[in-house]
């Protein structure tokens, strides 16, 4: 019995997730065109650039359902924290009164940082769901530290690539919501906690391959 026959490409969980996907990026570009947000054009476009490469990603490795719809998830968390506004008196830090300059806990946590935190523990999960698919069959890969190490540098990696797509953001886009150096620094210490707690996880409940 084949990978394809076990775990199809064009599963219902995955026409579940393209569904949910398209649903809510259609609604985030009409809602970006209609306040003339350019800076979420400009990031609606990334996704249409990073959906085929995860499309080609799970032709190659068969991502977990779970997996999928936590990528997902993010895309929707990303779209909203940048296009719904939150209301006037709330506690924000930035230029815009939209989800992601808005404080969850004054002066400590950012909608930003959990959205961050999130995205590239996934990201981490998903690096080492490819690891597991690259070893040889009747191989299995063992989530030790060395392993878990690399998966956690890939999802940081990750991270300093999306902060570089916002720097491009800046640098086309004028009066973003992106923010300056200790933003940045904040979105960077956020990536790794998420791929720290990911790794965590992975070595409690990764060894019976059930992540």
């Amino acid at each position: 019995m084949t990978q394809d026959s076990v775990n199809p490409i064009w599963s219902p969980v995955v026409k579940g997730v393209l569904f949910f996907t398209g649903c809510y990026i259609a609604l985030a570009l009409l809602g970006a065109w209609y306040t003339r947000n350019i800076e979420f054009l400009f990031y609606i476009g990334v996704m249409f650039v990073i959906g085929p490469m995860v499309a080609w990603l799970h032709s190659r490795v068969r991502l977990s359902p779970g997996a999928l719809w936590c990528l997902s998830v993010w895309g929707l968390l990303h779209m909203a924290g940048g296009l719904m506004p939150v209301p006037a008196g709330w506690p924000i830090n930035g230029t815009k009164a939209v989800l992601y300059s808005l404080w969850l806990i004054p002066d400590f946590l950012k909608y930003d940082h959990v959205v961050h935190a999130f995205g590239f523990g996934v990201t981490t999960w998903v690096c080492w769901q490819g690891l597991k698919a690259a070893v040889r069959p009747g191989h299995t890969l063992r989530p030790t530290f060395g392993v878990l190490l690399i998966c956690v540098a890939a999802g940081m990696g990750f991270g300093a690539l999306n902060e570089i797509i916002e720097f491009i953001a800046t640098l086309l886009v004028p009066n973003t919501n992106v923010g300056g150096y200790i933003n940045t620094g904040w979105d960077l210490v956020s990536n790794f906690a998420g791929s720290v707690i990911t790794a965590i996880l992975l070595r409690f409940h990764g060894r019976t391959g059930s992540m």
